[in-house]
């Protein structure tokens, strides 16, 4: 298939595109790398041993992206594109409101103007809130606690009400829970600008030695050590789960919805532990007050992904941490900088090609 990938330069994005281009899909993606860098796509493309078009287009400029969809006339779209730092949506709500819902409505009318009606969308578990029924079902009643949380809602619901009333619609919304790990090459893996906001991207700063210590929001909740629990999944997982997802709309109109998790939680200082084991290197942490909203545990069922789509999370925590620790390894300051913000796409064509 011809497939476009909104962001397919960031984190899952890039691993989506590596297993898209190994199971023989023709890739176009769409980046503005205001969070991302081509070298991960310059790389991709090596470990696949195949080419892919990258554009510069933001999904805020209509005009651009129906110039894309007009010249690469794609047959699926999977939308990672949008922003995700909880923090700054709650200090800046109308950024993520624009930059994330418009942004995505733009994208939706791009894909009729050529006839693709067929979406995978990057959704989160941030979509079940405050929700203490573990483990969360896709039936969990839905609700959000900032506003990067609300725009995944937001887009969840328009994506059901545009299927529910053009049929020929095929729609997935994949709620995954906390993505981590790395290829197994380490030339791809997470690269956060500026302070990570997630905890193994952290933890890894620690071990490499980046930065001091880990602060551990929250100590004395009901939980067997007393930190949080969450439900990590390896990232090459969670890209699997997309191309799953793809398959089965290509015999299923309408929207579904599926958790992406493995079933189980680790603990903040289980990954931190886990890290310190796998790395040899310490690891530093400290105990501070819980944040606001945060709940003591969160994990998935994901047994309607096993029935529907034959998907399944493989990979434990310990290969969780060997490959984001063999990532950390050998790209310890992430990816080189490239001004790729002002780059034409002949620029983008060219360093892909270099």
């Amino acid at each position: 298939m011809r497939v476009l990938v909104t962001g397919g330069a960031g984190y899952i994005g890039s691993h989506t595109v590596l297993q898209l281009l190994q199971e023989g899909h023709e890739v176009s993606i769409a980046d503005n790398f205001s969070n991302s860098s081509p070298e991960s796509v310059r790389r991709v493309t090596s470990l696949a041993e195949r080419s892919v078009v990258l554009r510069n287009v933001d999904l805020l400029n209509q005009a651009d992206l129906n110039a894309m969809f007009q010249d690469i006339q794609p047959e699926a779209v999977i939308h990672f594109a949008g922003l995700k730092a909880v923090g700054e949506s709650v200090a800046q709500p109308l950024k993520y409101y624009r930059n994330n819902v418009t942004g995505t409505l733009n994208l939706l009318e791009s894909m009729e103007s050529v006839g693709c009606r067929t979406l995978v969308f990057s959704s989160s578990a941030t979509v079940y809130g405050e929700s203490t029924a573990l483990p969360l079902v896709e039936s969990t009643p839905r609700s959000a606690t900032n506003p990067y949380g609300r725009t995944k809602l937001h887009i969840e619901e328009m994506l059901e009400e545009l299927a529910a009333s053009d049929g020929r619609w095929s729609i997935a919304n994949l709620r995954y829970f906390n993505p981590v790990g790395a290829h197994e090459s380490g030339l791809i893996g997470e690269d956060p600008q500026g302070i990570p906001n997630n905890l193994m991207p952290y933890v890894a700063q620690v071990a490499i030695g980046r930065r001091e210590k880990v602060g551990v929001f929250g100590g004395d909740y009901p939980t067997a050590d007393g930190t949080g629990v969450r439900d990590y999944i390896h990232v090459i997982d969670l890209a699997a789960g997309h191309l799953a997802a793809l398959d089965y709309l290509q015999e299923s109109k309408g929207a579904h919805t599926w958790n992406l998790g493995t079933g189980a939680g680790s603990s903040v200082l289980e990954v931190i532990d886990a890290f310190a084991r796998v790395s040899g290197q310490p690891v530093a942490y400290e105990i501070v007050d819980r944040r606001p909203g945060d709940v003591a545990e969160n994990y998935a069922n994901a047994e309607k992904a096993r029935l529907d789509l034959g998907w399944k999370a493989e990979r434990g925590l310990e290969q969780m941490v060997e490959d984001m620790w063999r990532w950390q390894k050998m790209n310890p300051t992430g990816f080189d900088e490239i001004p790729a913000s002002e780059m034409t796409d002949e620029e983008l064509a060219e360093f892909l090609g270099s």
